[in-house]
């Protein structure tokens, strides 16, 4: 079981040179996921090696343009691949609507079906579950209506302690899959063998939560309480909170009370306003709330 993502884009607002809107690419318990899609998506998914293949779900966060603009150009370009696989679209109302009719007025060749998942909800929900992973979402507040995506593997089947079951020689192997799943083993004698005996403690199952643009939003800290790995946007250094709670977007100290409160392992903050030309310093401020912080980079990888 592992996370591995990928920024290939973290900046606000309006693409510059060498800084891209956001967009992230997810690897989890071998489940592949594209988050936010701003301009310039497909470029930065090239560059850093990105399978196109591999993506069948993608999740926006909100419909402001740095978040999704490069959405039409990304599903027109698997059309071009000659894709056939079904790829379900996640977003907020409105998403389905603005899509379809950007590409039949380009009458792009995006003839592969298209499953949009189109969410109205105040509350977290459960969105997406297989068997190996599950995907909530985190309600935000921001200036339009916008979620965060909480990604949580599934436990895997316990494994078998061979060398405790070995002695036990009633116990054969159709009884294997009963053990994994959990269950005790009665013997012939009427003696109840406990599962804890029989298997090997699971790996705890990881978890990544997205939190794109949002003012401070204390209420959210429950729903991600102990991911492994949060980002949180921080589009503001703390002297410009006033300007922060105007617009709606979170400094970097409000990230990184968010993190400490909610006792997450690692913090990464990104969405950095076009004002700053030095990041360095969103680091060192957030590092005074919350050390393990690390800053998003077009690129840069996160491996749990």
């Amino acid at each position: 079981m592992s996370i591995c993502l990928t920024i290939l884009g973290c900046h606000s607002a309006t693409p510059r040179i060498n800084a891209f809107p956001t967009a992230q690419y997810l690897e989890i318990n071998n489940r592949h996921f594209l988050i936010d899609c701003g301009e310039g998506t497909q470029r930065q998914m090239r560059k850093y090696k990105v399978g196109f293949s591999k993506i069948n779900h993608i999740f926006i966060s909100h419909l402001h343009g740095d978040h999704f603009y490069g959405l039409v150009g990304l599903l027109s370009t698997f059309g071009i691949l000659n894709r056939e696989k079904e790829l379900h679209i996640y977003g907020p109302k409105g998403i389905k609507k603005a899509t379809l009719l950007q590409l039949k007025i380009s009458q792009s060749h995006a003839k592969y079906p298209m499953v949009f998942h189109e969410l109205i909800s105040n509350e977290s929900e459960l969105i997406f579950e297989d068997d190996k992973v599950e995907i909530r979402t985190i309600p935000l507040d921001h200036r339009v209506y916008t979620n965060g995506y909480l990604f949580t593997e599934k436990e895997k089947p316990k494994k078998l302690n061979m060398l405790n079951i070995s002695g036990y020689p009633e116990i054969g192997k159709a009884d294997y899959l009963n053990i994994k799943a959990g269950k005790n083993i009665t013997l012939s004698t009427g003696e109840v063998v406990s599962n804890s005996e029989l298997t090997l403690p699971s790996s705890k199952p990881l978890s990544f939560a997205f939190c794109s643009d949002t003012s401070y939003k204390p209420d959210i800290i429950p729903t991600i309480k102990n991911v492994d790995l949060l980002y949180h946007e921080a589009t503001f250094l703390d002297d410009r909170i006033d300007l922060a709670k105007k617009t709606k977007h979170s400094t970097t100290k409000q990230a990184a009370r968010i993190a400490k409160e909610a006792n997450v392992n690692q913090l990464v903050l990104g969405h950095y306003s076009g004002r700053y030309k030095d990041i360095s310093i969103f680091k060192q401020e957030a590092q005074e709330v919350f050390k393990n912080t690390a800053l998003a980079e077009p690129g840069k990888i996160f491996n749990i």
